[in-house]
């Protein structure tokens, strides 16, 4: 083949008619590369884990959701890691080795009492404090007695800091440091029941608490002997807690000069040892100072010879004269122009430290100090700087002694912030911070970034978003909530949960400023299934409730849906009635069945004795009601209610039925709706002041009006006349109509008119006495009699008489007057 044209060479070399046929070739379907205008959607990252008895499925999407642990998913039983793991595992949290030359060891320099005093108080089982001033060489000190009591305790030697961390990190972090048990956060017993069975030795820099919390600490591991640094300003421990007291203080002279000799490897003149002199008085003998102050002199011995005759780091060569440093600049080539350091400069060296380091070294400061002290870790330095290799930056931080170690990252080291925030690296911290956050929030979403790695970022996350928290420029609390939205989840599933706790925080706090709704609603959601797993249910209904009701106004449902999941489960684990749910019936009270009966039941009403009431009032009153519920409630209504229900239900359609049946019988038997006409108004009266003789006159209401005179009245004597009028039939004790007014009053006159026959009224008002006179005569238009009679229940209320529309009188229909009056 011709390795210039593709093809065969049977085809010719002319290649006239091939590279055109080739040219108008058609090209594939499926391109070998992808095309970069069409991205792949991000794929979000989900981890799931075990909190206690809870399943956690972190969720950075719709929120995280919360159940309890199906049978098939409880974790394996925490082991112990073997001594090979327990190496690994320390290796991997130590600080990491900057690039570039290595940083000069220095030894342990006149600490050999304290050292062996210490190593002899953790053999014998003892927990000392170790109190000393910033900058005391604690660090140092731990260091070195940890490698000696690497062999006392069977589960070794645990390096924890304690740089911002409460009582319950640090016992996560050992249970982490001593048991495998990935992707598993254990409860409070289960974390207690491990820990109390842990023999380590613990050795804990930067201690931030006392009292209380510390006498919690000791109590939980009491099989763990605890070597805790910390400085004097923290709290004294309990007095319970049994610690011993160790105090660290500065160098004496000579140990200070000889450190300052090993970091210039060289010795002092005898000016700079009188300088030195000067600076021990200072500064009390404090190792770091001397680290310092060696850094300057070594610095001026750099600038009084040529500036890149020991350029170790390379960027010097090339350099613009604008970017020389200043010292550079004024002291020339002659090591005799270069003065030394004043004794404030020695005593505050950071500024001066600065000024001759390069630019990505002074850039990385200034990070820093927008941080709070707070240093990102080297892999971030270039794309925060803008240089390739500002990961060097680093090394010559560290080697001047403005860095010190803390847990798996560094930070600047004590009383450096305060001093470049005196020399200006303070200025445009907001801008820094900002620059910050954009970065890890690109950097903490992305899924190739595991969980892990930004839990070792945390605390500079969290100085970034803090710094932007509230702020004032354009846009910041926005860059804020976008990074707790990305680094939130990924702090859950690495189990840091403290930083989690802080980042929703921060986050709820600037998406309220921004506005941003349902991001807040979000940061609500996180911190109720938060609580809910830490146990604090009362916060995670407070804090879920919220959420379900923002989500609810954005017509988020998804959301919503997590959080009411969520909400229920804590209703099941607080004992209350779950959302949206009915108590149990059983807790009823008893008046609330009557109230409102569940499944269409009737109610059932409490029956008095029967009344005298007209026939069609009387049937059709008391079966409405089982009639009502069968068509309502049906055969399936009484089938799916409780037993309890039942038996309600078929009391109240049995009195019901009697009911009904006595009053039916009452009213149909023995009736005579002709009445008797032969019986007189006088034995009407008789027969009924003897069944009322025992009812207690009452007195008239307020509201009562006498009644008006009919044209023709009931008489003792009155007997049927030509006229057609006569006097009403009476009965014993007659059943009235519920229209018929009674009254109790003397005769009129001695004579009547004859009675006509008179017609039933049918009224609903019940009926009532009205006393008038001492002599009670009687006088009815009512309903034909009732025979057995029935007496009338007394009522103790009375009401007004009704006057009906129309009416028929003693002596018949009377056209001047509406209604009949009787006196």
């Amino acid at each position: 083949m011709d390795p210039i044209h593709r093809g065969p060479e049977e085809f010719g070399h002319d290649g006239n008619g091939f590279s055109e046929e080739a040219g108008r070739r058609r090209p594939s379907r499926d391109p070998l590369t992808p095309d970069f205008g069409q991205q792949t959607p991000q794929q979000a990252r989900i981890v799931p884990l075990i909190s206690g008895d809870f399943l956690l499925t972190v969720n950075p999407v719709d929120g995280s959701e919360v159940e309890p642990c199906p049978p098939g998913e409880q974790p394996a039983a925490p082991v112990r890691r073997t001594p090979a793991e327990r190496a690994d595992r320390e290796r991997a949290t130590a600080p990491p080795v900057p690039p570039g030359p290595p940083v000069l060891q220095l030894p342990l320099l006149q600490r050999a009492d304290e050292r062996e005093r210490l190593v002899r108080l953790l053999a014998r089982g003892r927990s000392v404090r170790l109190t000393g001033p910033a900058g005391s060489g604690r660090t140092a000190l731990l260091d070195a007695v940890a490698a000696d009591c690497a062999e006392l305790a069977p589960d070794g030697v645990v390096r924890l800091s304690g740089h911002k961390r409460t009582v319950a990190d640090l016992l996560h972090g050992l249970f982490e440091a001593v048991h495998d048990a990935p992707l598993h956060r254990p409860d409070r017993e289960l974390l207690l029941a491990k820990l109390r069975t842990t023999g380590a030795v613990v050795v804990l820099d930067d201690l931030e608490f006392g009292g209380a919390a510390l006498d919690e600490l000791l109590d939980a591991t009491p099989e763990c002997a605890f070597l805790l640094a910390t400085t004097p300003d923290v709290a004294a421990p309990g007095p319970d807690s049994h610690l011993e007291e160790v105090f660290l203080a500065g160098l004496d002279r000579g140990a200070s000069i000889d450190l300052m000799e090993r970091v210039v490897e060289r010795k002092l003149t005898e000016e700079e040892a009188n300088w030195a002199g000067d600076l021990w008085f200072e500064s009390e003998g404090l190792p770091l100072r001397f680290v310092q102050a060696g850094a300057l002199l070594r610095q001026r011995d750099l600038l009084g010879t040529d500036p890149t005759a020991y350029d170790e780091y390379g960027y010097l060569e090339n350099r613009p004269a604008e970017e020389a440093p200043e010292a550079v600049e004024a002291a020339g080539t002659d090591a005799a122009e270069v003065p030394l350091p004043s004794l404030g400069e020695g005593a505050a060296p950071a500024a001066l430290l600065g000024s001759r380091l390069s630019p990505a070294a002074r850039d990385t400061l200034r990070f820093a100090v927008a941080l709070g002290g707070e240093v990102p870790h080297q892999a971030h330095l270039p794309a925060l700087v803008g240089d390739t290799h500002a990961d060097a930056a680093l090394s010559e931080l560290a080697g001047c002694g403005l860095l010190s170690p803390a847990g798996s990252r560094y930070r600047l080291a004590a009383g450096v912030l305060a001093q470049l925030e005196a020399a200006g690296y303070g200025d445009g911290a907001t801008d820094r911070a900002r620059t910050v956050a954009q970065h890890y929030a690109w950097w903490a979403g992305h899924p190739s970034v595991t969980p892990a790695r930004v839990v070792a970022e945390a605390d500079a996350i969290l100085a970034a978003m803090a710094q932007l928290v509230p702020g004032d420029g354009a846009g910041q609390t926005s860059v804020a909530v976008l990074l707790a939205r990305s680094a939130s989840p990924a702090f859950a599933a690495g189990l840091h949960w403290s930083a989690w706790e802080r980042s929703l925080r921060i986050g709820q706090e600037a998406g309220r400023i921004a506005g941003e709704v349902a991001e807040e609603a979000y940061f609500h959601h996180e911190l109720g299934v938060l609580a809910l797993c830490t146990g604090n249910l009362d916060r995670a209904r407070a804090e879920l409730e919220t959420s379900i009701s923002m989500r609810g106004a954005l017509a988020d449902k998804s959301g919503a849906v997590a959080g009411r999941r969520a909400l229920a489960l804590v209703e099941d684990r607080s004992g209350g009635p779950a959302a949206g749910g009915a108590p149990v019936m059983d807790e009823l009270p008893v008046d609330r069945f009557e109230a409102s009966p569940p499944r269409g039941l009737p109610t059932v009403i409490p029956v008095s004795m029967p009344r005298a009431y007209p026939e069609e009032t009387a049937v059709v009153s008391r079966q409405a009601a089982p009639k009502t519920a069968a068509e309502e409630g049906g055969r399936f209504a009484m089938l799916g209610g409780a037993r309890r229900n039942l038996v309600a239900a078929g009391a109240g359609v049995l009195l019901a039925g009697v009911l009904g049946t006595v009053v039916t019988l009452g009213l149909t038997s023995n009736s005579d709706p002709q009445g008797d006409p032969g019986a007189s108004t006088e034995q009407s009266v008789t027969e009924s002041g003897d069944q009322e003789e025992e009812l207690p006159a009452e007195e008239p209401t307020d509201g009562a009006t006498p009644s008006a005179r009919t044209s023709g009245s009931a008489s003792s004597s009155a007997t049927p006349g030509p006229s057609g009028s006569g006097s009403a039939p009476a009965g014993g004790g007659g059943a009235s109509s519920p229209g018929a007014t009674v009254s109790e009053s003397a005769p009129s006159s001695p004579g009547g008119s004859s009675p006509s026959e008179p017609l039933p009224t049918r009224t609903t008002t019940k009926p009532t006495v009205t006393p008038t006179s001492p002599s009670p005569t009687e006088t009815e238009t009512s309903a034909p009699p009732v025979d057995p009679p029935t007496e009338p229940t007394p009522t103790d209320t009375e009401t007004t008489p009704t006057v009906p529309d129309s009416s028929d009188s003693a002596s018949g229909p009377s056209g001047a007057s509406a209604s009949p009056s009787v006196t």
